[in-house]
């Protein structure tokens, strides 16, 4: 339970004004359909997770238990300075419209997240965390919290809560979990 909770929390703050947040909520704007929106992102979500958690798990039997304490340590660490660099995004060509807006969504998701904040914690926390299944659907729902708000409620949400704020939030719990995985 503890790997689900603490994936879902770590991934719904760090997602907060992260690229893929913003993406959401630029497609939101472009289609006006959220329904195929939600879908795209889930999918894209769970597959991109999935893939790293499994490559997370690789790396945990890879290491041993000392080096995959500092790595992890580390790499909690990093995520909280990382997380006080706010993402920006610039004019997004969300793919043809022939595409349909759930495989553009999808599409569009996937490739945003890659090497992004949230699928490099998703890698970390399947690394620290045995169960697996646990971190995927965590992360995935962390995502979800983030994202549909976003593509529900978009610049409302931005107004009510200041980036800098969950940020810091986030920094502050990845730099906790990097602190507790060395010092245990």
């Amino acid at each position: 339970m503890e790997a689900f909770l603490v994936s879902t929390g770590l991934v719904a703050l760090g997602e907060i004004g992260d690229k893929t947040q913003l993406l959401a909520i630029v497609l939101a704007a472009r289609f006006r359909q959220p329904r195929p929106i939600i879908a795209g992102i889930l999918v894209a979500t769970l597959l991109n997770h999935a893939l790293a958690g499994v490559l997370g798990a690789g790396i945990a039997q890879w290491l041993g238990p000392q080096w995959l304490r500092w790595l992890l340590g580390l790499s909690f660490l990093a995520m909280a300075a990382w997380l006080l660099v706010p993402d920006k995004i610039g004019a997004v060509d969300a793919g043809p419209p022939r595409l349909g807006v759930f495989v553009t969504t999808a599409i569009a998701f996937f490739i945003a997240e890659m090497g992004d904040k949230t699928q490099i914690a998703t890698v970390a926390l399947a690394a620290r965390y045995p169960d697996l299944l646990a971190v995927v659907v965590g992360t995935t729902l962390g995502m979800m919290l983030a994202n549909v708000p976003a593509v529900l409620l978009g610049e409302r949400i931005a107004r009510w809560l200041p980036m800098r704020l969950a940020h810091g939030i986030g920094a502050a719990l990845f730099a906790a979990l990097g602190l507790l995985t060395l010092l245990a």
